[in-house]
């Protein structure tokens, strides 16, 4: 039997085939049509691109979960990314998909990154720009489509944590043509009305396609130049669009902003609880210091004998007075010393005019020393009644003629400092022209 007469297996022929068709073609674009689709519970996805005249099946393993965000369906256009091969099982050859994407995404993912780098490096993704989201707000604004599933998922969440915040909504189309002019009409419209806190822009996920109005230039300067904090809540976690990027704070779902703006009730309640414990503590601490203030003061020497300090001061200001008499007498006599030696010495040895006018000069000297002496004995003494004015002032005397009272314990003498009197006591008060005799009728603290 020669070469030509050798009989092939099925699955050989298939084999050899394959062998051929995968080393002969690269991996490669494809544009086409679905034709069929079967996205398996196994998370694999069948089926057939078409174009007008040919059609060709492929498999796309693992990529159920993709072709669910893309909503692929019959007759939708894409571009699929895979090599040839061959399913040995059936003798069929396919197109092994690793990327899929509707027709026209290559140019929306580059219209993009234009943006995108336009607008960073005009700063508006800077930190620096971005506003702080308020704590607890009062009014929260809404941007979104009325009856879509992403308002509802936010207002579940307003509902079950904090159901007294009010939310408005400006119902806006967030997808198709035009949607991006009424998301950024319902920004400027709660920025001209002032009256909500915080705005929230949302919805659900989606195709690249379908999140596109958000990433058109005209919302991205609408929230960028948003006076009140912008939160940007769209798609699901994986989705970013550019008005994420400009916006004072990103959250992956509806749901995670209505958790952001709003918080817990009960988290609220117990840092009210907290800090009213801390200031009732702080109140405390400063009342048990100020009494023990107040306790060391009564005790002090000033308090417990005023009348010793003033005369103390009396008695330091009339030694002042006295060395101060002292000195200048000193300072006369030595004057008056060098006057008659001066004065010695002109006679004996001076002519007689120029005695006379050396005399003279003397005389005026010694008159400009004694009112000299005179004009600081007088402002010494007017300092001095000032200082003995004060000191009478501060004196038990000048405190009781301002309507204050000295109690004493009239058995013991001792001054009454604390209001903690038992009922029915004997007290003396001293007043500034006299005494009175005082029962306790009532103590306060």
């Amino acid at each position: 039997m020669t070469g030509a007469d050798k009989v092939w297996k099925v699955s050989e022929v298939n084999s050899a085939i394959r062998e051929l068709v995968e080393n002969s073609l690269l991996p490669l674009w494809l544009r086409g049509e679905v034709g069929t689709l079967n996205i398996h519970r196994s998370g694999h996805v069948y089926m057939t691109l078409k174009d007008t005249r040919s059609q060709l099946r492929a498999v796309f393993f693992g990529g159920a979960q993709q072709a669910r965000q893309l909503h692929l369906k019959v007759g939708d256009e894409v571009e699929v990314f895979g090599k040839l091969t061959v399913y040995e099982v059936r003798g069929e050859y396919q197109l092994a998909v690793r990327q899929i994407r509707p027709v026209g995404i290559g140019d929306l993912q580059r219209r993009f990154e234009e943006l995108k780098n336009k607008l960073a490096a005009e700063g508006l993704f800077d930190e620096s720009r971005k506003k702080k989201i308020p704590l607890l707000p009062e009014t929260v604004g809404v941007v979104t489509s009325a009856d879509g599933a992403a308002i509802r998922d936010f207002l579940q969440v307003i509902e079950r944590r904090f159901p007294d915040m009010h939310i408005k909504i400006y119902p806006a189309a967030v997808q198709g043509s035009g949607a991006e002019l009424q998301v950024a009409s319902g920004i400027n419209f709660f920025n001209r009305t002032g009256k909500v806190d915080v705005i929230v822009v949302t919805r659900g996920g989606g195709s690249m396609e379908d999140l596109w109005p958000f990433n058109e230039e005209v919302l991205a300067r609408a929230v960028a130049a948003s006076e009140i904090p912008v939160i940007s809540a769209v798609g699901h976690e994986i989705d970013f669009t550019i008005s994420d990027f400009v916006a004072d704070m990103r959250v992956p779902t509806p749901s995670a902003a209505a958790e952001l703006v709003v918080g817990r009730r009960e988290e609220f309640e117990q840092h009210l609880d907290r800090t009213e414990k801390d200031l009732k503590s702080s109140i405390q601490f400063l009342l048990q210091e100020a009494k023990m203030r107040l306790e060391n003061a009564s005790r002090s020497y000033v308090f417990r004998e005023p009348v010793h300090l003033v005369h103390e001061k009396q008695q330091y200001i009339d030694e002042l007075s006295r060395l101060m008499m002292t000195a200048t007498e000193k300072k006369l006599l030595q004057t008056n010393n060098r006057f008659d030696l001066l004065n010695n010495r002109l006679r004996a040895t001076a002519p007689l005019n120029q005695f006379k006018a050396e005399s003279s000069n003397l005389d005026n000297l010694q008159r400009k020393l004694f009112d000299l002496a005179a004009r600081k004995l007088s402002e010494r003494a007017a300092k001095l009644d000032i200082l003995s004015g004060r000191l009478t002032a501060l004196g038990p005397e000048g405190v009781l003629k301002r309507g204050f009272a000295i109690l004493r314990d009239p058995e013991s003498g001792a001054v009454v400092t604390t209001s903690m009197q038992p009922r029915g006591k004997r007290l003396e008060a001293t007043l500034s022209d006299g005494k009175l005799d005082l029962d306790v009728v009532k103590s306060y603290s």
